[in-house]
């Protein structure tokens, strides 16, 4: 029904590897986001994890101020984040996945 079954057993490992090893991969990618003012400075992995924020002196007065743009920037960074994971695993997992007719999974 489905061909060889054992190929596209190995295939689906293959496509599991794959996502496993650009998991890992995304570790690495960096994404720097900067609030509106510029004040603000944040870094996150593509797999959305927080490396570094840096905040201007001047914000430090102004507790309201600095929650705003330190909400916003880090929303951002997260939405920017996502997205390069989400494209990137669809792209892992695709190239790995074994051609099954009529299941065109990733259009």
């Amino acid at each position: 029904m489905f061909g060889d079954m054992s190929g596209m057993m190995s295939k689906l490992k293959e496509a599991q590897q794959k996502v496993e090893e650009t998991k890992a991969r995304l570790n690495h990618v960096l994404i720097d986001e900067k609030s509106v003012n510029g004040k603000i400075q944040v870094t996150i992995t593509a797999n959305r994890e927080i490396k570094a924020v840096q905040i201007d002196e001047s914000l430090l007065n102004d507790k309201e101020e600095l929650e705003d743009y330190l909400i916003v920037t880090l929303n951002n960074a997260i939405k920017k984040a996502t997205e390069i994971n989400e494209q990137e695993l669809a792209i892992a997992a695709k190239s790995g996945m074994p051609s099954i007719p009529g299941m065109d999974l990733f259009k």
